[in-house]
């Protein structure tokens, strides 16, 4: 398996100036990438704005909205995006669920995931009209593309296509990643015991239909990190990460990785939820929970505690911290975290 990837991720706050700032941390600290989320900005904007700040890294959306979007629109902005980033360009594609699709983008919902299907392979065969000139047919049950005049056609880049990932969680979408994807983004409520049974299992038996290896697919996630410098720091950290594992696994979605480990405070945290109990929610996580679901460590016995867990089964990791645990680290500690994670030695 080739080294693991470390990526940084824009704040969802981030306007345009902002992530130009971002990105310019995450040069000098060593991400091998940074990514942006559909959030409270447009993620290809904010990648846009940043991309000249950091020469040389991976750039990636983790995820945008697919639906909302025609292929073309997408398929068009991650081209601009691949010639900007000099062919490091890398599209991160979810669903969302039902009532975001439906009220707040006021766009159609029904089989997401036959229809991310097809929404990646229109996006293959407009990258093919781009790249080739051949004429544009695509002629699917949802999308349908049959015209593509050279006016339009922002023509052939000196670099592969963009590769396109996809967030994952049931059955048919982990399947869908080992037959379409060059990866997936792997949501940060999981654990070990998950990845190693319902992900990869899944993604394998794609890949097989599809003639493909499981070395041909990158899996990246961000991973909940309870960490600090003080017991102080690590206390305030741990409670964060409770409270949002607990807004996680009272999601019907997320309901598989409960299922694995045997845990059985899902339905009450939904319960709470409904009754808008949010504050006293990361009460039934346990810390034998979180050190499942996240990594807990102090700040300079990090990166080797990730590394340890996944450096045989993601290719690209970030760190989901909450507070501000890292906040404030000099640079050197963030090279050496940085360092640590790839399991090489520091350079100090």
């Amino acid at each position: 398996m080739a080294q693991l990837k470390v990526d940084a991720y824009l704040p969802g706050t981030a306007g345009s100036a902002d992530a130009a700032s971002e990105v310019a941390k995450a040069h000098v600290r060593g991400f091998d990438g940074v990514f942006s989320a559909e959030t409270a900005h447009d993620p290809f904007l904010q990648l846009a704005a940043g991309m000249a700040s950091g020469p040389g890294m991976t750039y990636g959306t983790a995820i945008a909205v697919a639906f909302p979007r025609s292929p073309m629109i997408t398929a068009m902005a991650a081209w601009d995006l691949q010639a900007q980033s000099e062919g490091n360009f890398i599209l991160g594609l979810g669903t969302q669920v039902r009532a975001h699709i439906q009220r707040r983008f006021s766009t159609v919902w029904d089989s997401p995931g036959p229809r991310l299907r097809e929404y990646i392979e229109s996006l293959h065969a407009i990258w093919d009209t781009f790249q080739h000139g051949k004429p544009l047919r695509f002629d699917g049950e949802f999308y349908q593309f049959s015209l593509m005049a050279p006016f339009f056609n922002p023509g052939p880049l000196p670099f592969k296509r963009p590769e396109v990932f996809i967030s994952a969680v049931g059955p048919y979408n982990c399947r869908l990643v080992g037959e379409v994807c060059d990866g997936m983004h792997v949501h940060p409520f999981h654990t070990v015991k998950y990845l190693d049974e319902h992900v990869l299992p899944h993604v394998q038996e794609g890949a097989a239909k599809a003639g493909r290896n499981l070395g041909d697919i990158t899996l990246s996630s961000t991973v909940f990190c309870v960490t600090g410098r003080t017991d102080e720091e690590m206390d305030a950290s741990m409670t964060a990460v409770k409270q949002q594992i607990a807004f996680y696994a009272s999601t019907p979605a997320y309901r598989r990785v409960l299922e694995i480990e045997g845990w059985d405070f899902g339905p009450e945290l939904t319960a709470m939820s409904k009754r808008g109990k949010w504050a006293e929610m990361g009460s039934l996580i346990s810390d034998e929970v979180v050190e499942t679901v996240g990594v807990v460590a102090p700040t300079d016995h990090l990166g080797a505690a990730l590394h340890k867990r996944y450096a045989t089964r993601l290719g690209r990791i970030g760190y989901y911290t909450l507070g501000s645990e890292l906040a404030d680290l000099a640079e050197q500690d963030w090279k050496d975290l940085i360092a640590a994670t790839k399991g090489q030695p520091s350079e100090s």
